[in-house]
């Protein structure tokens, strides 16, 4: 079965974003796309909801062909044009894009449909209200956190919504030049004898 991992950026208070959605707050590295990278090469598909996939797709398509684009740039802009793009939205008409779907039913049934078909990993991108409805229904598999050396005081958090306790298991750290930490963390679920 192919496995749910949760890419996403948070604050040291906890917010994926600022207020009204603003990625722009926290501190970038290209080391940190050289990362991301890597994890990209066990995946095909990206899963987003609405609005991460228009910023996402605001700036990756083509972003490969500009002259000062990094080599991590064009690396993850080539990876971006050939996965599947699954779009969680239950507004979003059926895009004329290569490799996209959009799916409006936010069942369990449907990404557990996902997983079963062939493929390698599907990576979500931010997508806080899509995570949040995933980690509820305990689908996600790994969690890649990457925790910033920055502040918000507000703005939009990742675990709001989450009614049940998750217990996780750190596997993997990766501190990054820029000061982020990549957390991996994975669901601790015990072993009964």
């Amino acid at each position: 079965m192919r496995k749910l991992v949760l890419l996403v950026h948070i604050s040291l208070d906890g917010y994926v974003a600022f207020t009204k959605g603003e990625l722009d707050k926290f501190p970038v590295g290209d080391d940190n796309l050289e990362f991301v990278c890597r994890l990209t090469d066990d995946a095909d598909t990206a899963l987003f909801g609405r609005i991460s996939f228009e910023l996402l797709n605001g700036y990756w398509p083509d972003r490969n062909k500009h002259s000062d684009a990094t080599k991590s740039e064009i690396e993850f802009s080539n990876w971006y044009n050939n996965a599947e793009k699954i779009i969680f939205s239950k507004t979003l008409e059926e895009a004329a894009l290569n490799n996209t779907r959009i799916i409006s039913d936010h069942s369990a049934d449907q990404i557990i449909d996902l997983k079963q078909q062939p493929g390698k990993d599907i990576l979500i991108f931010g997508s806080p209200s899509i995570s949040q409805l995933l980690m509820q229904m305990d689908l996600i598999d790994s969690y890649w956190i990457f925790v910033n050396p920055i502040i918000f005081g507000a703005g939009i958090p990742l675990f709001s919504g989450v009614t049940t306790t998750k217990k996780l298991k750190l596997i993997a750290t990766k501190q990054l030049s820029n000061g982020e930490i990549a957390l991996n963390y994975i669901l601790d679920i015990p072993s009964h004898h």
